[in-house]
């Protein structure tokens, strides 16, 4: 069975860490069968979120045997990693691992050199944060999620969702991702991206339509 980790860190955003634990846990293959075995790896037992506190019955060696591994967004994403999360997403990443990030999680992702060379994107609002921090990375602030096989980054909130049923139609095809959108409540394919919401700063001047914009 294809095992899904998902890594608690301080400071995570709840909803991002929910999306992978409805989506992929709630999968069946046409034969019934679950589709993904789920865990939750916590930096330490109990991680601090602000609102509560998750205590975390798996830790971070739990990771390193994973199949996928999915980083939820950190509030901070300025903070420093801890060494020994760096230490385990790369030993995963030698032996195999698919690893996605939603949201700000991209700049855990970034922090440990993998997303270098390749394209990856982020919630639009920290998009400009995330491409001057790391040079290396192709910085796509426009759309949902991006797919470099191997390495999946997806844009802030509910974009999640998108990236979680992208993975599960490429584990197992359209029908079972069909199916876990229903479960979902949530489209398949959503149109367009994250270039509707981003926001533009209206130019200052008398002599444009900037009023009739505003």
């Amino acid at each position: 069975m294809h095992t899904v980790a998902i890594l608690a860190l301080h400071d995570f955003i709840p909803f991002d860490l929910g999306i992978p634990c409805e989506v992929f846990g709630f999968v069946r293959l046409l034969n019934g069968e679950m589709g993904y075995c789920v865990k939750v790896c916590g930096e330490a037992e109990y991680v601090n979120t602000g609102a509560f506190t998750l205590q975390a019955h798996l830790g971070l060696d739990h990771l390193i045997d994973a199949d996928t591994i999915i980083i939820p967004g950190i509030k901070d994403p300025k903070q420093p990693l801890n060494p020994k999360v760096k230490t385990a997403i790369l030993k995963a990443w030698q032996k195999g691992a698919r690893i996605a990030s939603i949201c700000s999680g991209a700049f855990v992702l970034a922090e440990t050199g993998l997303l270098d060379g390749y394209r990856a994107t982020t919630h639009w609002m920290l998009a400009e944060e995330l491409a001057t921090r790391y040079p290396k990375i192709k910085v796509d602030p426009k759309v949902l999620f991006i797919d470099e096989e191997r390495l999946i980054t997806s844009a802030g909130a509910s974009s999640g969702l998108d990236m979680c049923l992208h993975l599960v139609r490429r584990d197992y095809g359209q029908s079972v991702a069909a199916q876990a959108a229903k479960l979902a409540v949530a489209p398949l394919n959503r149109d367009g991206g994250q270039a509707q919401f981003i926001q533009y700063e209206i130019p200052e001047t008398r002599d444009s339509l900037a009023t009739l914009l505003e």
